[in-house]
């Protein structure tokens, strides 16, 4: 079986996209199928190949936008998501090897998304025994890490030596003498570069300088011969050899991309199937392009990235760009049920149009599908052009709307991208309050305003945090919304807390946890930058519990809330939560308790990639190990403590103080060990 994909010159912006393609030509899925019929062939697919590898079908949907009623792995975190989306692809590959041996290709890699570099990770880091051969191909700016492998070989695609050269050249036009001179001339003007010989002999047969009578002849002297000096040149001059409408049809194939279907290639052109086939019959002639086996629609295929360019770049950029309006208002409608498979193409068509606004509307939408596809990268790079662009339209508040839309979502993903306390970050949360200033008093200001919120808090910047949880508390009472208060009672509870003005504090998370039911809110927390309120509220009212003097209720309220993570799919929050309650076992000195809750903190936070909480935990191992192993247990604090402070721009919040005596702590106030007792268990705490 092979398995062929290609990267394209817009596709970095686009998650996935060479991958989606390798999967809609393993299930055999077309562009006319429907949803109902796209799932069936992929879980008949499936199930036929392996049934143990049902578990993987809600991935495939979910990639594949096959989603039936809720999304399965909407609550899933995004890291999680994407990484057991990699290793069902893998899972499949490997197992469809075991029927049949595999070839897969990937071209251009120059031009790869990062999701698609990670499963050829992978791949290439899982096929040393299997029946797969990987073929890919790159320009040489690329770059990867499989040299190592004993089972990767690189092939160098250099120019043809002149033996090789003269064999190639002999093969496409006979070993007449009179062709020595010419061959000798093409060998030296290409420099044995295979398409631009190719390109040349073909060139030389249409222009009737070689002619073919069962051999080659050369039908005109050598004087009369004349060789651009670069492939682009010949390619120039064979497409204007072409008659008009030939001409006219290249071109327009040109601007639909490096492949194209015949229905997209019909309704774009307007042209009569008769005299289309007839025309792409002879495009393919001269080897312009290439038929290439599809399912449901005929498609075809430049020959080379070079051909397209060239083509593409005669165009007048007026036609051009009409021809991309044209060709994303046929997408619009081929694809009208469909659109969430095609916003990459959307995009790339409408910005190479005049209509800006629906080129912002698709980068828009691009870059909302990657968050949620966990190509944060890429999102931030379809958001922020979304944005360049916004500024050539009109100054309206349309124009607002769409750019406070933007903002926030880039705010999101620049979060988890750069931290909490990202500059950039901080600049998108603060244009999205300026805008939603300018439109008066829109929903959008409560996101905005807790995006900010977060950022200060982790900051350390209490007082600004403080007044921004108040802001967000007025806004929610003032909508009667039971979800905006769920989360303004939970910051304001948080910082209420973090003040030392536990009685109010305790007020508002009691209030929040009142709120919060867990199949409610779920949804919320990848609004909210996977914070989960119900987990949050139960640990800082454990923590204001212990400041009480109460820490066997302080203990049982961070039981609640680890049943509730541990019934949670948010690994995050769950992460979060358990680090929390591990800061409660180590208030209450329950050294074992803490190492073991640290360790599987530790654990998780590796697996998922979760910097902030891992140095956190990090820390809090060294407390545990200093009981015994006291130097150890001092660098793994001081360890952790500058991984606290590289995610949180510089800001030391944590303090620790050892069984010894000794005491490691960051920039600000620390607390020793003192004799408060739980009036009801006699538990000595810590205050």
């Amino acid at each position: 079986m092979v398995l062929e994909t290609f990267s394209v010159s817009h596709g970095k912006a686009s998650a996935y996209l060479p991958v989606i393609d390798l999967l809609r030509n393993y299930f055999e899925i077309s562009a006319g199928d429907d949803e109902r019929k796209r799932r069936e062939k992929v879980t008949g697919r499936i199930l036929a190949l392996d049934r143990s590898l049902e578990d993987t079908l809600p991935y495939f949907f979910s990639l594949l936008g096959i989603v039936e009623g809720d999304d399965q792995l909407a609550q899933m975190d995004g890291q999680l998501k994407k990484r057991r989306t990699l290793e069902a692809i893998k899972r499949i590959l490997l197992r469809e090897s075991l029927n049949q041996p595999l070839m897969v290709i990937f071209e251009d890699l120059h031009w790869i998304d990062e999701q698609t570099q990670e499963l050829l990770n992978l791949l290439a880091d899982s096929i040393g025994t299997a029946k797969i051969l990987l073929l890919v191909n790159y320009r040489p700016e690329y770059s990867h890490h499989w040299n190592s492998k004993t089972y990767y070989t690189q092939l160098r695609l250099d120019p043809l030596g002149r033996e090789s050269a003269e064999e190639m050249l002999s093969a496409l036009v006979g070993d007449g003498t009179d062709l020595l001179p010419l061959k000798r001339l093409i060998i030296e003007r290409t420099e044995g570069t295979p398409f631009f010989m190719e390109e040349i002999v073909q060139s030389l047969f249409e222009d009737g300088v070689l002619q073919r009578n069962e051999t080659v002849k050369l039908a005109r002297s050598m004087n009369a011969v004349k060789v651009p000096a670069t492939v682009q040149g010949v390619l120039a001059a064979r497409i204007d050899r072409l008659s008009a409408e030939q001409k006219e049809l290249l071109q327009t194939l040109a601007v639909l991309g490096r492949e194209f279907p015949f229905e997209l290639v019909r309704r774009v052109t307007l042209k009569p199937n008769d005299d289309l086939n007839r025309m792409l019959g002879e495009l393919q002639l001269a080897e312009f392009i290439y038929e290439q086996p599809a399912v449901g629609d005929t498609e075809y295929i430049f020959k080379h990235a070079l051909t397209q360019e060239v083509a593409y770049n005669a165009l007048l950029v007026e036609r051009r760009k009409q021809l991309h309006e044209r060709a994303g208002q046929e997408l619009e409608s081929m694809f009208a049920a469909q659109l969430d498979n095609h916003l990459d193409e959307l995009a790339h068509h409408y910005r190479g149009s005049d209509n800006i606004a629906k080129a912002v509307e698709y980068l828009g939408q691009a870059g909302q599908q990657a968050l949620q596809r966990s190509g944060y990268a890429d999102a931030i790079t379809s958001l922020s052009a979304g944005l360049e662009l916004l500024q050539r339209l009109a100054d309206n508040s349309e124009r607002i709307s769409r750019e406070l839309s933007l903002q926030l979502a880039l705010g999101r993903a620049l979060i988890v991208v750069k931290g909490y306390a990202a500059p950039e970050a901080e600049r998108a949360y603060n244009r999205a309050r300026e805008l939603c200033s300018r439109l008066g008093d829109p929903a959008e200001l409560f996101p905005a305003l807790y995006g900010l919120w977060v950022m200060h808090l982790v900051r350390g910047e209490l007082r600004r945090s403080y007044e921004l949880a108040e802001q967000l508390l007025r806004r929610a009472q003032s909508a009667h919304d039971p979800d905006l208060l769920l989360y303004a009672h939970m910051a304001s509870g948080v910082m209420a807390y973090w003040m030392g003005e536990f009685i109010p504090g305790k007020e508002h998370l009691e209030n929040a946890i009142s709120i919060y039911d867990p199949d409610r809110h779920r949804p919320l927390i990848f609004r909210y930058g996977g914070i989960d309120a119900g987990m949050v509220c139960l640990t800082h009212d454990a923590w204001t519990l212990w400041q009480f003097g109460y820490p066997g209720q302080a203990l049982q309220r961070g039981n609640e809330a680890l049943a509730l993570a541990r019934r949670q799919s948010h690994p995050f929050s769950k992460a979060q939560c358990e680090f929390f309650v591990g800061l409660v076992r180590q208030y209450r000195r329950d050294v074992h308790a803490v190492q073991e809750i640290a360790e599987g903190v530790i654990a998780q936070c590796a697996e998922q990639g979760f910097i902030q909480f891992l140095a956190d935990a990090t820390a809090l191992r060294g407390w545990a190990m200093a009981r015994g192993l006291h130097e150890a247990g001092i660098t793994q604090i001081r360890e952790g403590l500058r991984g606290v402070s590289r995610s949180r721009g510089g800001v030391v919040a944590a303090v620790f103080s050892l069984p010894t005596g000794r005491s490691v702590y960051g920039d600000g106030p620390h607390r020793r060990w003192t004799g408060c007792s739980d009036r009801s268990t006699g538990h000595r705490g810590c205050t």
